[in-house]
C-alpha cells in the first residue's frame, strides 16, 4: 500500500515496528499533494519544510522509544491537516476570509496544543467557508473546493478541504469545526468519518469563533477508530476556555472493543426518527440508510421508530441564533485591531466600512444582516427569544428519546449526495436545506458521528449516529461495529 493511504492506526504500527520512518511517511504525503492538489484544491497553506523539520525530529523519538521500549505519544510522526479556522502559531491562519489575509497567530488553539504534545505533524491548513459559514466551501473568499469523487462536485462545507484531504488522501487525519454540521456533511459527502462532540467536550480556545453557543472542533479521519484516537487527543477540560467541561477523558480506543462479536450490538436499542425520513430526502440516500439499519439489526441491535417532534423548527431556529451570535462575534473585524485594512480616506468610520465591505464576502454579510436584524430593537423578541425557546424544546425531544430506553438514534447525515459545484449558488435556502438533518444535534449539544454507508448516482452516502451528552463511547462502539461488518469507507475515488 502507498504510505498516504495508511490510516493513523496503520502508521504507527508500522512505526513502532520501524518498518517506515517518519520522513518516508510525510514526503509520501507531500508528493501525493503535489500529485493531486492542484485538482482537489483542499489546501489553502501548505508548510512542506516546517513539516519535514517535525519529521526528523519524531524520527528521533520513535528511535529512543524503540531503544527504551517505552511507549510514544498516539500521534508521533503522523501527518495532519487542519482546518483554517484553528489558530497555529507561526502559520498563517485565514478563516477562508479575505479580512484575515495576512493574520498569522502568535499562539496555538488548545486543539493544536494537544495534537502537538501527541506528536502530530501539522502538513498544512485547509480551506473552507468563510468563517465557517456554508454547506459547500464555495464560499472561501480564495478558491473552491472539489470533491475528489467527482470533481464537479462540492466535498461539502464548511470543513470540505478537510474533508477533501481525507478522500483524496492528502493526509492521514483532519480538523474540522462543526457548527451546524459543517464536520458531518462533508464527510458524508466525501465518503470518510466525521465526528461532533459533546458540545464543551472540546476547548474552542484559539478557534475562530462564528457562534459560540454551537461551534465544536471535531475529526474528520478514514475510519472509526482513527475518529476515536484523535478525539481522545483533543478532548478534555481547558482552564482557558469557559465552556469546556470539566470531566474525564474516556478511553475511546477501548471503548471499540468486542466489534468481532458474532452479535456485537446486543442489547442495543436503536432509535429511528420518522422526521428524518420525510419529503425531500433523496431515494438512494434512503435506501442505503435503510440498508445500513437492517445491519445494524443483524449485528443484535433492536431498531424502534420514534419522533423528535420539532425537527422541522431545527432550521430557522439555527439561522436566527447562529446569525445572531456572528453578528456579535465577527463585530472584532474592524481594520483597526489586526487583519485587514482597506484605507479609503482618515475618517475613521469611512475605514471601518470600507475594511468590512470589502473582507466579508456575500454569504458573511447576509449572516451579519440576519443577525442584527434578529437581535434589534422590537424583533428581540419575537425572533431570538423564541428561537432559544424552540432550542429547548429541541433539545427536549432527545432528552425524551433517550430517557425511554433508547442508546443511540440513527438516520442519513445528509438529504442528498453531493450536489454540483454552482448548483446552490443563488438560492441561499436550498443551500441551507443541505444541514437539515444535522442542525438538530448541535442546537442540542449532543455528540454525534457521520460514517461511510453506501452509493448513489456513485456517490457516497453518510450514516449519521446520535447519542445523548458525553457518551461519545456507545457512539463510537455502534459506529465501530457497523464498520467492521462493512466495506463502504475502504472505498477510494480515483484521481
Amino acid at each position: 500500500m502507498e504510505l498516504y493511504r495508511l490510516t493513523v492506526h496503520q502508521a504507527r504500527a508500522l512505526l513502532e515496528k520501524g518498518e517506515i520512518s517518519t520522513t518516508e511517511l510525510t514526503r509520501a504525503v507531500l508528493d501525493r499533494i503535489d500529485a493531486v492538489d492542484a485538482r482537489v484544491k483542499a489546501y489553502l497553506t501548505i508548510v512542506a519544510d516546517r513539516a519535514l523539520d517535525q519529521a526528523r525530529d519524531a524520527d528521533a523519538q520513535w528511535a529512543e522509544h524503540r531503544k527504551n521500549g517505552t511507549r510514544a505519544p498516539a500521534l508521533l510522526g503522523i501527518p495532519m491537516a487542519i482546518k483554517d479556522e484553528v489558530c497555529t502559531r507561526g502559520v498563517r491562519t485565514t478563516a477562508g476570509s479575505k479580512i484575515l489575509n495576512n493574520f498569522v497567530p502568535p499562539y496555538d488553539a488548545t486543539v493544536m496544543e494537544k495534537l502537538n504534545a501527541a506528536g502530530g505533524i501539522l502538513i498544512g491548513k485547509t480551506n473552507q467557508d468563510e468563517f465557517a459559514m456554508g454547506s459547500s466551501t464555495e464560499n472561501s473568499r480564495y478558491f473552491v473546493t472539489r470533491n475528489p469523487w467527482d470533481l464537479e462536485r462540492v466535498p461539502g462545507g464548511s470543513s470540505g478541504g478537510s474533508a477533501a484531504a481525507m478522500a483524496a488522501d492528502e493526509a492521514l487525519c483532519a480538523l474540522g469545526t462543526d457548527t451546524g454540521g459543517s464536520v458531518r456533511q462533508p464527510a458524508s459527502f466525501t465518503n470518510t468519518v466525521g465526528l461532533r462532540p459533546t458540545y464543551g467536550r472540546v476547548s474552542r480556545y484559539g478557534v475562530v469563533a462564528f457562534a459560540s453557543s454551537l461551534d465544536q472542533v471535531g475529526p474528520i479521519t478514514k475510519d472509526v477508530r482513527d475518529a476515536a484516537t484523535i478525539l481522545g487527543v483533543i478532548a478534555g477540560h481547558d482552564p482557558r476556555e469557559a465552556t469546556a467541561a470539566n470531566l474525564p477523558v474516556p478511553d475511546y480506543e477501548s471503548a471499540l472493543a468486542g466489534a468481532q462479536l458474532i452479535a456485537p450490538l446486543q442489547g442495543v436499542r436503536v432509535g429511528v426518527p420518522r422526521e428524518y425520513f420525510a419529503a425531500g430526502l433523496q431515494p438512494g440516500v434512503e435506501r442505503a440508510v435503510r440498508d445500513a439499519i437492517r445491519v445494524l439489526e443483524s449485528l443484535g441491535a433492536t431498531t424502534q421508530e420514534v419522533t423528535l417532534p420539532h425537527t422541522d423548527y431545527a432550521l430557522p431556529t439555527y439561522y436566527l441564533l447562529a446569525p445572531a451570535e456572528a453578528s456579535a462575534n465577527l463585530a472584532r473585524y474592524d481594520g483597526v485591531k489586526y487583519g485587514y485594512r482597506l484605507e479609503e480616506s482618515n475618517e475613521m468610520w469611512e475605514v471601518m466600512r470600507a475594511t468590512r465591505g470589502d473582507g466579508f464576502g456575500a454569504e458573511v454579510k447576509r449572516r451579519i444582516m440576519l443577525g442584527t436584524y434578529a437581535l434589534s430593537t422590537g424583533y428581540y423578541d419575537a425572533y431570538y427569544l423564541k428561537a432559544q425557546k424552540v432550542r429547548t424544546l429541541i433539545k427536549q425531544d432527545f432528552d425524551r428519546v433517550f430517557a425511554a430506553g433508547v442508546d443511540v438514534i440513527v438516520g442519513p447525515t445528509s438529504p442528498s449526495v453531493a450536489f454540483k459545484i454552482g448548483e446552490r449558488v443563488d438560492d441561499p435556502l436550498q443551500m441551507y436545506l443541505a444541514d437539515v438533518f444535522t442542525l438538530s444535534q448541535a442546537l442540542a449539544g449532543i455528540p454525534t458521528i457521520s460514517i461511510p454507508c453506501g452509493f448513489d448516482q456513485g456517490l457516497p452516502v453518510g450514516l449519521q449516529i446520535i447519542a445523548r451528552a458525553f457518551d461519545e463511547e456507545r457512539m463510537l462502539r455502534v459506529a465501530y461495529a457497523y464498520e467492521q461488518a462493512t466495506e463502504w469507507h475502504t472505498r477510494k475515488p480515483s484521481l
